[in-house]
C-alpha cells in the first residue's frame, strides 16, 4: 500500500485550507460535514465560501499565506494555483508534524482526500493514493449503487442493540453469528424499507430465541481458476464470514485477500507427489473445527466437485452429521478455454467435450483412450503436464492425426497466462523446450484453430 488508509476524528479540532476558490469550497464542505472548525486563508474568497464567511460557518484570514499562520492544526489542505505557495504550505506542515494534502500534487501530499461513500455512521472510502481521481470517484458511484441508503440507520440500531447482544452471548462467536444473521436477513430488509420500530421488535424477538452456538457449518466453496473477478456474490459472502479458511494451493493470493481478515487461515495445499495434508486428514479437520463451533470455508481451487475431491469432503461431513453449504465455481477448464480464445464446443468443430484427470499412477496414465480419441470432440486434460508425452501417444494410436491441435494453458485467467499451441506431434518438444509449470490445462481438438481468431487475453 502507498497510503495507510484510515479514518481520522476532526470534530471541533482547527483545519486549516489555504485558497479561497470553488475547488477550496469542496474541500471546506467535506470538513464541514466532519464537524471540523474551518479557517480559510486567502485574499479574496469565491461566492460559496464568501455565503459561509458571512453565516459563521467559517473563519477568514484575508491575507497569502505565511508559515506563522499554522498553529497545529489537525490538518490543511492547500487548493492554490500558485507552486510556490503550495510548496510552501507543504515544507510548513512536514516540519510542524501536521497532515497536509495539496491538490492535484500528490508528491506534496501526506495525505489524500478519497471520494467518499456517506452513510453515516457507515462510511466507505475509495483512493488511489492520488494516481487516478476520475477512476476513485467512478468505482464509488459503482459501490453508491450496491450500499442502500438504509445502511446508515441500520448502523445506528446495530448500535443500540449492542449491549443487549453482547448480554446475552458471551461468547464472540456467538455474537458474530447472530450479528451476521440479522444484517444480512429479513431483518435487515425492514429497515430499508423504512420499518425501524418493526425491525428492532423483530430483534428483540430473535434476541428470545437465539441458542447459543454449539456445531458450526462447513462452506465448500470454489475460488474459480484463478481470476478474482470470476468469484460468485455467495462465494464472496461466505469466505467474508467465515471464521476459518482452509485453503488449497490453487487458491490465488488475490482472493485470499478477498477472505475476512481476522479469519485464521489453515493451508492445506497438494504438489504432485507431495501433500502438506492427506486427504483424510483434510476431511478429519473439517469436522473437528465445525464441532468447535466454528463457520469454516473451505476454499478450493476451480470449482469443488470437478476434480477437487470436494465429494469426498461432504460425504465425511454427511457421515458426522456437520451441516455444510456447497458453492460452485467456473472450473478451470471454462476458465481456461474461455481466456485463450478457444470454444470447447463449436458447431463446426466440435459437438462434445469431455473432462478427465491426467494424474499419473504407476507410471501410466490410465485412461479409456478409446473413448477419448475421437474426432468432432474437444478432450480437457486437467493435471496432465507430467504425462502429456503419454497423452499425445495414446491419442495418436488411437486414431487421431499427428496434427490434431493442441493447447497448453498455463496459470490460467491470471495476469501471469501463457497459451501454448501445437499438435499431438510437436506439443511434447514445445513443453520440453519451454518452462512450463503448473498449474496447466491441456486442450486437444480442432476448435484450439480459434485460438489465434478469438483470443482476447493476450499471453
Amino acid at each position: 500500500m502507498d497510503y495507510f488508509p484510515l479514518f481520522y476524528q476532526i470534530t471541533n479540532r482547527p483545519c486549516l485550507v489555504v485558497g479561497g476558490g470553488e475547488v477550496a469550497a469542496r474541500k471546506v464542505t467535506l470538513l464541514l460535514k466532519a464537524g471540523a472548525k474551518v479557517t480559510v486563508v486567502s485574499p479574496e474568497l469565491g461566492p460559496t465560501l464568501a455565503q459561509w464567511k458571512a453565516e459563521n460557518k467559517i473563519s477568514h484570514i484575508a491575507d497569502k499565506f505565511s508559515p506563522e499562520q499554522i498553529e497545529q492544526q489537525a490538518l490543511i489542505i492547500a487548493c492554490t494555483d500558485d507552486e510556490a505557495i503550495n510548496q510552501q504550505v507543504h515544507e510548513t506542515a512536514v516540519k510542524n508534524n501536521i497532515p497536509v494534502n495539496v491538490v492535484d500534487n500528490p508528491k506534496l501530499c501526506t495525505f489524500v482526500v478519497p471520494s467518499i461513500i456517506d452513510r453515516s455512521p457507515v462510511v466507505a472510502a475509495v483512493s488511489t493514493g492520488g494516481a487516478s481521481p476520475v477512476l476513485a470517484r467512478l468505482i464509488r458511484a459503482r459501490l453508491e449503487t450496491m450500499i442502500p441508503a438504509g445502511y446508515g440507520k441500520l448502523a445506528s440500531i446495530a448500535a443500540a442493540f449492542r449491549g443487549k447482544v453482547k448480554e446475552r452471548f458471551s461468547n464472540p462467536a456467538d455474537r458474530r453469528i447472530f450479528w451476521e444473521k440479522i444484517l444480512q436477513g429479513s431483518i435487515a430488509e425492514m429497515v430499508f424499507s423504512g420499518h425501524e420500530k418493526e425491525a428492532e421488535q423483530a430483534i428483540d424477538k430473535a434476541l428470545i430465541e437465539s441458542d447459543e452456538v454449539s456445531m458450526g457449518e462447513v462452506y465448500l466453496v470454489g475460488a474459480g481458476p484463478g481470476d478474482p473477478d470470476l468469484l460468485t456474490f455467495r462465494a464472496l459472502r461466505l469466505m467474508q464470514q467465515a471464521d476459518v479458511i482452509v485453503n488449497d494451493r490453487l487458491v490465488s493470493k488475490e482472493i485470499m485477500e478477498l477472505c475476512r481478515r481476522d479469519a485464521e487461515i489453515i493451508y492445506v495445499g497438494k504438489e504432485r507427489d507431495k501433500h502438506a495434508v492427506p486427504q483424510e486428514d483434510i476431511n478429519q479437520l473439517l469436522v473437528r473445527l465445525a464441532r468447535e463451533g466454528k463457520r469454516v470455508c473451505r476454499l478450493k481451487g476451480g470449482d469443488p466437485f470437478i476434480f477437487g475431491r470436494g465429494g469426498e469432503e461432504i460425504d465425511t461431513l454427511a457421515e458426522e452429521g456437520v451441516q455444510f453449504q456447497v458453492v460452485p465455481a467456473i472450473t478451470a477448464a471454462s476458465g481456461a478455454a474461455s481466456y485463450a480464445g478457444i470454444p470447447l464446443t463449436h458447431r463446426d468443430y466440435s459437438q462434445a467435450v469431455v473432462f478427465v484427470t491426467g494424474n499419473r499412477k504407476d507410471g501410466t496414465v490410465n485412461l479409456n483412450w478409446d473413448a477419448l480419441a475421437h474426432e468432432n470432440q474437444t478432450i480437457v486434460f486437467y493435471m496432465g503436464l507430467m504425462g502429456l508425452d503419454v497423452i499425445c501417444q495414446q491419442m495418436m494410436a488411437h486414431g487421431l492425426s499427428e496434427k490434431t491441435p493442441v493447447a497448453l494453458v498455463q496459470k490460467a485467467t491470471t495476469p501471469e497466462q501463457k497459451v501454448f499451441i501445437g499438435d499431438l506431434a510437436t506439443m511434447p518438444d514445445i513443453v520440453k523446450n519451454s518452462d512450463i509449470k503448473p498449474p496447466t490445462l491441456i486442450i486437444v481438438g480442432e476448435v484450439v484453430k480459434l485460438h489465434e481468431k478469438l483470443s482476447w487475453f493476450q499471453s
